[in-house]
């Protein structure tokens, strides 16, 4: 799953319209015919993200004015990937030219046999070397190339420094381990008048998704190396539902409301009431702009457990339908829009500086080298938040072991979903009974996948 998602301060912007969804999206013509390569791509932001869609409307239109023998479509609704849309639109071949995917869907796109072997082309992105070699790795299948990262989050721990301080908790040491998280809530739950120590997700997937990243956190796995058998029902998993369920009804320190989401965990971050709760950086923008935070009392460190934490992020690949004329300028395309340091779409920093958008968040390094250097230096010079409360979170990530999201997740996070709300809404819940049944329907998972 993505954090939030579109870029800085918005969240993810989609495909075609749901009305279009499966009619529509893609291109069946490069339309040689009129001299010029015709490609249809889509996460256009939408007319509500006005700037953003400005930003990419200009970058699209500079393309253009290098490429004259290039047309780029591109489509725009929301999400930038709809999972109710995304498999009806693959199985129908009605994907766009290149089309937006997260990393957990590779594979599966590959399976389906709709995605171009980009492989004889990838040569002639000229950016391709300067990418990280394990975001590179996640777009290649049995040593074939299918798509290529266009960003990467790594999960945290968002913490409001004011509520630390009031509880008398140092503001520049988040928690490390779980068990001193276990013991900062508690103080800051005590502050009372409805302020709630630690919040966590347990609906629509993403309780699941944030399981897997507290089992990654303790040294655990959600599934076995090879991919064939659940690995939940270990020490691991238990210890995560023990100290969730520990914190829900023994300290009473996540509060009383569960089954929450982002959307209401982000608001109550924002509105001062929370004092942590897992994320990646890019949400600390929306509690800004969207929450009523702001950026000095919101601050962000390492994964607690001091093991491994979730790495997830986003791509693009193309349609199998695509022409070698339209795959080369999906990559020109791409090489303009996201992956020239310091330009583009996500990387021209000053411009994001002077239209406000926040530079300077913690976001895991896309490029290596010279060209991730570059990046560094034009995103240094611009940086409008207080960089100093990232610190402990670039800090502690070196330590940590990266890991991304399993097989079939949005399939396992709907079984572990019921685990997680099961553990934080009976307070005599089953732990050993939920992750043995948890178990089993994530091997039935893994066995028809």
């Amino acid at each position: 799953m993505r954090s939030t998602g579109f870029r800085h301060a918005v969240a993810a912007i989609g495909v075609c319209s749901l009305a279009l969804a499966v009619t529509s999206c893609g291109s069946n013509s490069d339309d040689s015919a009129s001299g010029k390569t015709r490609i249809t791509v889509n996460c256009r932001p939408p007319a509500s993200a006005k700037v953003d869609r400005g930003f990419f409307d200009q970058d699209v239109a500079a393309f253009e004015g290098q490429h004259s023998d290039i047309d780029v479509v591109a489509h725009d609704a929301f999400p930038c990937e709809d999972p109710k849309t995304f498999d009806a639109k693959l199985a129908g071949g009605q994907m766009e030219d290149v089309f937006y995917t997260y990393f957990t869907d590779v594979k599966h796109v590959v399976d389906t046999g709709q995605a171009a072997d980009l492989t004889p082309y990838v040569k002639e992105l000229k950016s391709y070397g300067t990418i990280q070699k394990q975001l590179r790795d996640i777009y290649t299948v049995d040593g074939k190339v299918y798509g290529i990262p266009r960003t990467g989050y790594s999960m945290g721990l968002i913490y409001n420094k004011r509520l630390f301080k009031k509880a008398g908790l140092d503001p520049d040491k988040p928690p490390t381990t779980w068990e001193e998280v276990r013991a900062d809530a508690k103080r800051i739950a005590a502050l009372g008048g409805g302020t709630v120590g630690y919040a966590d997700y347990s609906a629509q997937n993403q309780g699941g998704w944030h399981f897997t990243a507290e089992l990654y956190s303790q040294g655990g796995d959600v599934v076995s190396a090879d991919g064939k058998k659940a690995t939940v029902d270990t020490p691991e998993g238990h210890a995560v539902l023990r100290n969730l369920h520990d914190m829900r009804w023994t300290d009473d320190s996540m509060g009383s409301k569960q089954l929450l989401v982002i959307n209401d965990v982000q608001q109550m971050m924002g509105s001062g009431k929370l004092g942590m709760y897992l994320s990646a950086p890019d949400n600390i923008p929306i509690l800004v702009k969207e929450k009523g935070g702001n950026y000095q009392d919101l601050a962000l460190g390492p994964m607690p457990g001091g093991r491994g934490t979730l790495v997830g992020g986003d791509g693009y690949m193309f349609s199998k339908k695509d022409t070698p004329a339209q795959i080369r300028a999906g990559l020109k395309w791409l090489d303009h829009m996201f992956l020239t340091p310091g330009k583009g779409f996500l990387g021209d920093y000053a411009r994001a500086k002077a239209h406000n958008a926040p530079v300077g968040l913690p976001e895991p390094r896309l490029f290596t080298g010279a060209a991730d250097a570059e990046d560094q230096q034009a995103k240094k010079a611009n940086a409008n938040v207080p960089v100093e409360n990232y610190r402990s979170f670039l800090e502690g990530n070196q330590k940590l072991q990266l890991k991304v999201e399993p097989p079939n997740a949005q399939q396992i996070y709907s079984v572990l979903d019921g685990v997680v709300s099961a553990v934080l809404t009976e307070k005599d819940a089953d732990i050993d009974r939920l992750l043995e049944d948890a178990s089993g329907k994530i091997d039935g998972i893994l066995a028809r996948s």
